[in-house]
């Protein structure tokens, strides 16, 4: 694979990340918004709009940061990223079972919505995480 090409690969990636962690900044800080003019109170949509918009914003900044690391990689250099990528992906499948036992865990012990809530966000943003860093390996495919 060409330089210029991954290049190109890796912006897309992290142009989506930006895409992905922006909707959630905007989506959960706008339910939160909601709740607070409606003055209602909805503990489980409430604990996933801030998981949503924590997530979110951390995305952000990564995808901020990551951004600006942004340069021609040499076979080494794509050989590391695919190793971040894999490492990336198994630690999304751990925030999503993490999520669902959470969820879990806040359903069995009490039915608190607002567990339920946190769980189901973060099982969302593993899940959505995961999909994006696969896509960038599939994208990049096997090195040879």
């Amino acid at each position: 694979m060409w330089a210029d090409t991954l290049l190109s690969l890796e912006r897309g990636h992290l142009i989506r990340l930006a895409l992905w962690a922006g909707a959630c900044a905007l989506s959960g800080t706008s339910l939160l918004a909601w709740f607070m003019v409606r003055r209602t109170t909805a503990p489980l949509l409430r604990h996933f709009a801030i998981q949503t918009a924590a997530w979110g914003a951390v995305n952000l900044a990564i995808a901020a940061w990551a951004w600006r690391d942004l340069a021609f990689r040499d076979f080494a250099g794509t050989q590391r990223l695919l190793n971040v990528l894999w490492l990336n992906t198994g630690l999304d499948a751990g925030y999503a079972a993490v999520g669902v036992t959470l969820a879990l865990t806040a359903w069995r012990w009490g039915q608190r919505p607002g567990g339920i809530g946190a769980g189901l966000a973060v099982v969302v943003q593993g899940i959505a995480l995961a999909l994006l860093d696969l896509r960038l390996i599939a994208a990049i495919g096997p090195l040879q």
